[in-house]
């Protein structure tokens, strides 16, 4: 049995929100690179290109990518063989929260109380997604999630006999939707199956996922390639003035499911698409 004291977490949160709030992964510049060097229309082409120097300037000034550093979405991932000490892990988490956004000048996003509004002042609390796995390590991912994307994401109990085309018609009718809200170029994290709240959670597991890598099973890579030609042809482009650019990709998770039941979650994220992990 290995030991593991919280204080690493906290730690590893801390680096991780003022990371993913200042530095982009290089897959999803890459794509963003890509898209640029594609796109034929001037307009859209120059968006991109000061998408690009946006970055650029927040790399070297280590500053937020964008104003809306997010709500704190934790992934841990928690080895059976680990014992964790030093306190609550809950709280770790979150006093890494509270330490990398205060450090890090982040602006502080979220309220107490959804009706009542009043902001916690620290950006806490983190929304925590445990899973127990076996091993010894402990992984943590962090994701910021900006709500001019979130908000645009939507959920449908579709019936059997929707089938694989009223899957494919209603991710692209949100896409279409959410127009220039989510702050296009965006990412596509679609969830199938499962139950209401599973389907929800599969969509933002998807956008962690690294960007350009398709599905392992061909049926559904070929749904993801399908999609995001779709949705690119919807000619919302780049911050919503036209050209071929509306997403940077597509990607699906899915889970059994219901006899009686076909859950579909489609949950956005902007172009800054903002995820590090730590195994401790």
């Amino acid at each position: 049995m290995r030991t593991l004291d919280v204080k690493e977490i906290t730690e590893a949160v801390a680096q991780m929100a003022r990371e993913t709030n200042h530095f982009l992964s290089k897959d999803v510049k890459e794509a963003i690179r890509g898209q640029a060097e594609a796109e034929p229309w001037p307009v859209a082409k120059g968006v991109l290109e000061k998408i690009e120097e946006n970055i650029s300037i927040a790399e070297q000034g280590e500053l937020p990518l964008c104003q809306d550093t997010g709500m704190a979405c934790v992934f841990l991932e928690v080895g059976q063989d680990v014992h964790l000490i030093g306190g609550s892990v809950a709280a770790a988490i979150h006093e890494g929260v509270r330490q990398g956004y205060q450090d890090g000048f982040l602006r502080k996003s979220v309220v107490k109380d959804p009706l009542r509004r009043v902001n916690t002042g620290d950006n806490t609390p983190a929304h925590i997604h445990y899973e127990i796995v076996s091993g010894d390590k402990v992984k943590v991912i962090f994701a910021p999630k900006g709500f001019g994307s979130e908000n645009m994401s939507q959920i449908k109990m579709l019936p059997p006999s929707a089938g694989e085309e009223g899957v494919k018609d209603f991710v692209v009718q949100v896409c279409e939707d959410a127009g220039a809200n989510p702050c296009p170029p965006i990412v596509v994290g679609v969830g199938i199956g499962g139950t209401f709240d599973k389907a929800a959670l599969m969509a933002k597991e998807a956008l962690l996922m690294p960007l350009g890598q398709p599905n392992g099973d061909p049926f559904y890579a070929d749904m993801e390639k399908e999609l995001l030609s779709r949705i690119n042809a919807l000619g919302i482009g780049p911050q919503g003035f036209g050209g071929q650019t509306t997403a940077l990709a597509v990607n699906i998770k899915t889970a059994p499911t219901h006899i009686a039941g076909l859950p579909v979650a489609v949950n956005i994220n902007c172009h800054v698409s903002r995820h590090a992990e730590r195994i401790l």
